[in-house]
């Protein structure tokens, strides 16, 4: 789309949402039903259009992405109208006798969604339904890796709201660029922390309020302890690395694992992979592709370049794009490998003694934060006391992934894993702006604050304003 095109998309929304149609909370659930009704309804077109993508199955396509959209839905249906209720505070006596003020949940106005490739329905729909809930126009820019998904994406919205409400713009990053030079509201992206980077500096020229959600710019850590249950531990591990191929911003980027159990460990994640997707990973259709050619080039060569110390996988079928989950050890916790995120399915594992896991865990505190970490150990202490003292988005101990799924949770980054949080009602608040109203009094207004300061009327001011404001 042409500049012009897109200007004037931005203008008609704007010119919407000034009418006050998006501000009633009934007009906003009739519209999350409408939403979730056609997702349903789309079900299958979506279904497809993954496979095409990534090549999902129809199991993986709703587990990841379908699903996941209508639970989130519910929570929004069913929470909306208490979070949308303006809270009311007491003034307190210095404002006497104007005692009641209220916080109201305003939306920001025009918002622009920025979706990835990775998961481009559930991160697409999941975003314009948080900001839908806040009352917000919105304009979507999805990807261009993900072209069948696009695709189905702007028919969809097409035929379900009207361009002025929603409205999906395709291309590639000229056009997310002309979009970024427009002046919006809000600005939500999802994908690297180098395009956040990018993101953010564009939204500073009209000091427009971003939220990023990014992959982590030194990847995500996963901590297997001596003490772990081992075959519990890969089989998880496993599941999560072969899910979508392991591009995921939350996935696991590196196992650091305990040496004195490293053999075992080893011995079990190659049986769970083999038990899950058997041992020729490239020739199964159930098991996800790369998002494209270069993508594929790019882990092929990262292996080629370890491939002395590939103990697992290491093949791939560039026609189908699939790479199989490939284990490499051991690796230094200082070589590149595991100093970027991956986005594939390699899997570096570092050693390191067990009696030393402190030090490993400062050396990680040292990086970037990672947008998800994962501990497995039965030491529930020292698990509780790395969760709390860590700076990362989200976690798990002795599980993977699950914990995005939970309700009335944010989900979240910090730092280069990104800044704000969505689902449910925290994705409520990301997209409303609270907004802080005193009502006043015409009666018994009392002369404390006014001049004169000095002489006996001062002293008596000073004297109950030490009283009031202590």
């Amino acid at each position: 789309m042409t500049e012009s095109e897109i200007s004037d998309i931005v203008a008609a929304q704007r010119r919407f949402f000034r009418t006050g149609a998006t501000l009633p909370i009934r007009w906003r659930i009739e519209q999350l039903k409408k939403l979730k009704a056609a997702v349903i309804a789309y079900e299958q077109e979506f279904e497809k259009a993954l496979a095409e993508d990534l090549g999902r199955s129809q199991v993986e396509a709703y587990l990841c992405d379908i699903g996941p959209i209508i639970v989130e839905i519910n929570e929004m249906l069913c929470g909306l109208r208490r979070w949308a209720r303006p809270e009311c505070h007491f003034s307190g006596f210095m404002c006497f006798p104007s005692m009641i003020t209220k916080v109201y949940k305003m939306p920001y106005g025009v918002s622009l969604v920025i979706s990835p490739f990775n998961f481009p329905i559930l991160l697409t729909i999941g975003v314009v339904a948080a900001a839908m809930a806040g009352g917000n126009t919105v304009v979507i820019k999805s990807s261009s890796k993900s072209a069948a998904s696009t695709a189905a994406l702007k028919k969809f919205f097409a035929e379900v709201f009207p361009p002025e409400y929603v409205t999906l713009i395709d291309g590639g990053h000229d056009v997310a660029d002309i979009c970024l030079a427009q002046r919006f509201d809000k600005i939500f992206y999802t994908g690297s922390p180098a395009v956040g980077k990018h993101v953010l500096a564009e939204a500073a020229k009209n000091l427009t309020p971003v939220a990023l959600e990014l992959g982590g710019e030194t990847g995500n850590w996963c901590v297997v302890r001596k003490d772990a249950d081992l075959k519990d531990a890969a089989r998880k591990i496993a599941f999560f690395k072969l899910c979508n191929a392991g591009q995921i911003c939350i996935n696991i980027n590196q196992i650091a694992v305990a040496e004195e159990v490293a053999g075992p460990f080893l011995e079990a994640l190659k049986q769970a992979f083999v038990a899950q997707i058997g041992e020729h990973a490239e020739q199964n259709p159930e098991y996800p592709k790369l998002i494209t050619d270069s993508a594929y080039d790019k882990c092929a060569r990262l292996a080629d370049e370890y491939r002395q110390r590939i103990v697992f996988g290491g093949t791939g079928d560039k026609a189908s794009r699939r790479y199989t989950p490939t284990i490499i050890y051991p690796v230094s916790i200082d070589e590149h490998i595991v100093q970027h995120e991956l986005f594939c399915p390699l899997l570096p594992i570092v050693p390191f003694k067990d009696a030393d896991v402190d030090s490993l865990m400062e050396t990680i505190a040292d990086r970037e934060h990672p947008l998800a970490m994962y501990l497995f150990t039965k030491n529930k202490r020292w698990a509780k006391h790395v969760m709390r003292t860590q700076q990362y988005g989200g976690g798990c101990i002795n599980e993977v992934c699950i914990h995005m799924m939970v309700k009335g949770v944010p989900f979240n980054g910090t730092g280069h894993s990104g800044m704000g949080a969505y689902h449910g009602e925290w994705g409520f608040r990301e997209f409303t702006h609270p907004q802080t109203v005193l009502y006043g009094s015409t009666l018994f207004n009392l002369p404390l604050r006014e001049h004169p300061y000095g002489g006996k009327k001062g002293e008596t001011k000073m004297k109950l304003l030490k009283i009031f404001e202590r």
